[in-house]
């Protein structure tokens, strides 16, 4: 899978941008501030429809502007397929897949992105949302399927939320009702709980391996935190809903006095573990930043894997945040077939040798020159 070309209108701070990408490595370097970041961010908006850092894309329009575009041509399967996705102030939007009219799911089936900044490197200190923004994200780029098994959860959480606001109001609630709503989520979250842990599970054999390359005495372990689930063992679909199931009845009268929903994958989390130990809570810094690179190589392999398309590598200012063992680990590492695109804010930190097929593009208040 290769990114041909991309051309950004009236996003964020491009008013009207054209990279064509000739090479397999790219380099976007200029000032902080200057729009690297939002052409990458644009790049992995694609692949979702999502941005990595708002969940309002009327945010991602220019200022004094009333609409921001994307599009772009990529090469898959020896096949070229152009992208277009505009986006006004009305929230009206335009998706179209070779100049046609297309769903949200056959627009999010053709590019793969794996995206590494400098914001996932605080993904092991971060909140639990932010390690399982990090894991469905990434389950997403396999199974574009999940994201609505995602959206259809999160409706009958807020529903079920909202039920109990006008429970508080009325003093009563319907039990029959709330059953439904139990028996619903339980359906729903525990298919979301069984992909989390299988997706952890296969992903945990390959960053183990590069883990332990780059530390060379240390052991990664990956865990999935369920709230309601003792046992790890238990990884079949039918059983998880037993026991989440059993739960929600356990605490249907915290629910109620809380006005929430107390149970289920919105409450879950991921545990890193180093030499045994939580690396949330001792991993030193260096140690965390391994974890996240090991974590990083293996969503492009398991996505090269699954799908068996090699997608396209974004790094966002992140080598300067690497010290010189693990810069040179993820530039060794990145294959000469994956066509990765960098930013920068200059070329000092690569070495000539790197630089000599690496097509270099500058930026400067939005404007792009090579």
């Amino acid at each position: 899978m290769k990114l041909i070309n991309l051309e950004l209108n009236n996003y964020r701070n491009c008013k009207n941008i054209f990279l064509d990408f000739q090479k397999d490595k790219t380099l976007i370097i200029g000032k902080n501030a200057q729009g690297k970041t939002n052409i990458l961010e644009s790049i992995y908006f694609l692949s979702g429809l999502k941005s990595q850092r708002t969940a309002n894309n009327t945010e991602l329009i220019k200022f004094g502007e009333n609409s921001f575009s994307i599009d772009a041509r990529i090469l898959k399967n020896n096949t070229t397929i152009d992208l277009f996705y505009q986006h006004d102030n009305n929230k009206k939007k335009e998706i179209k897949l070779n100049g046609v009219k297309t769903t949200i799911k056959d627009f999010k089936r053709v590019l793969k992105c794996v995206l590494f900044s400098t914001s996932d490197l605080l993904l092991l200190r971060g909140a639990p949302q932010d390690r399982r923004d990090w894991l469905d994200r990434a389950i997403t780029q396999i199974y574009p399927a999940y994201d609505d098994r995602l959206s259809k959860y999160e409706k009958i959480r807020i529903q079920k939320n909202n039920y109990f606001k006008e429970c508080a109001k009325t003093g009563k609630y319907d039990e029959a009702l709330l059953d439904v709503l139990n028996e619903q989520l339980s359906i729903t979250g525990s298919n979301i709980i069984y992909i989390r842990k299988k997706y952890l599970h296969e992903i945990e054999k390959i960053a183990k391996l590069k883990h332990k390359t780059i530390s060379e005495t240390e052991d990664l372990s990956i865990q999935y935190a369920c709230n309601f689930l003792d046992d790890g063992s238990i990884d079949n679909v039918e059983d998880i809903q037993t026991v989440f199931k059993a739960s929600l009845d356990e605490r249907k009268a915290e629910e109620v006095r809380r006005c929430q929903a107390c149970v289920g994958p919105h409450r879950d989390d991921i545990i890193f573990s180093v030499n045994g130990l939580d690396g949330t809570k001792f991993a030193s810094q260096g140690q965390q930043r391994t974890i996240v690179l090991a974590l990083k190589l293996s969503e492009l392999e398991i996505i090269t894997d699954k799908t068996g398309d090699e997608p396209v590598l974004l790094l966002d200012d992140v080598l300067a945040e690497l010290d010189d063992i693990r810069q040179n680990y993820l530039l060794k590492s990145i294959s000469g077939n994956t066509q990765t695109i960098i930013t920068s804010v200059d070329t000092i930190l690569f070495e000539d040798e790197f630089l000599k097929d690496v097509q270099i593009y500058k930026i400067d208040k939005g404007e792009i020159k090579k």
